[in-house]
């Protein structure tokens, strides 16, 4: 009975030490993982990673790991010479391959991402003092409301619709009002103002837009991908 003891003691010893030796092993990995993402992705700061499953020494072994999930904070997008901050980039990588050399990650099975924008880095992405605010959903589209600023014309707001493919977002007013139609030049400044595209060069993975919904407190951006090539 003695021995017994002295054996389970070990046991318990050495699954202790297994399990310290392999928390420590996931936290490096962790803090490799957000430095290479950082430097591929030209982050400001190094992401927060975290790599699930246990144990991890064993997904290590196996060259797969079970989910990766990724916080990269925000990111920007410049068009004519505009910036549209996004805010809240997050990733989840599902059955992440690793390389030859297991210190290196090549592709996962498949990614989800979100992001987030706010009304007030729209309305300032927009320029030209347009306010940009929450109009809700007509017909499965994303909608806000879009003030322009055109001296002629006072309390100007035309409603516009928000659409995403790729890594493209798009702002573009539904509708002219027809006081703005009969005005020589009046449509061409409203649409310079109203109308915009811009690109997300720093998805991570080449995930693509797939969903974009308008909320009180600001825009919703959903992505997603399959066989995601990924850097590092």
């Amino acid at each position: 009975m003695r021995a017994l003891k002295v054996l389970l003691s070990i046991v318990v010893i050495f699954g202790v030490l297994f399990v310290i030796g392999d928390r420590v092993a996931v936290s490096y990995a962790e803090s490799m993982a957000a430095d290479k993402i950082r430097s591929s992705q030209g982050l400001e700061k190094s992401p927060e990673v975290s790599i699930k499953g246990f144990p991890f020494l064993t997904q290590v072994a196996g060259r797969s790991l079970t989910e990766v999930d990724a916080d990269l904070g925000g990111m920007s997008a410049s068009a004519d010479g505009r910036t549209l901050r996004v805010e809240k980039l997050s990733a989840q990588f599902h059955d992440v391959a690793l390389g030859s050399d297991y210190t290196s990650v090549q592709s996962a099975a498949s990614a989800t991402g979100s992001a987030r924008i706010s009304y007030a880095d729209l309305t300032k992405a927009a320029g030209g003092d347009v306010k940009i605010s929450y109009a809700g959903e007509k017909n499965g589209r994303s909608q806000v409301k879009i003030s322009p600023n055109v001296p002629v014309l006072n309390s100007l707001e035309v409603t516009g619709s928000i659409t995403v493919s790729g890594n493209t977002v798009r702002l573009r007013a539904d509708e002219i009002p027809a006081m703005c139609r009969a005005l020589p030049a009046c449509q061409s400044t409203v649409r310079s103002q109203t109308d915009h595209v811009w690109k997300l060069d720093q998805l991570p993975g080449n995930l693509k837009l797939d969903k974009v919904v308008t909320r009180p407190d600001g825009i919703s951006l959903t992505a997603s991908g399959h066989d995601v090539r990924l850097p590092g």
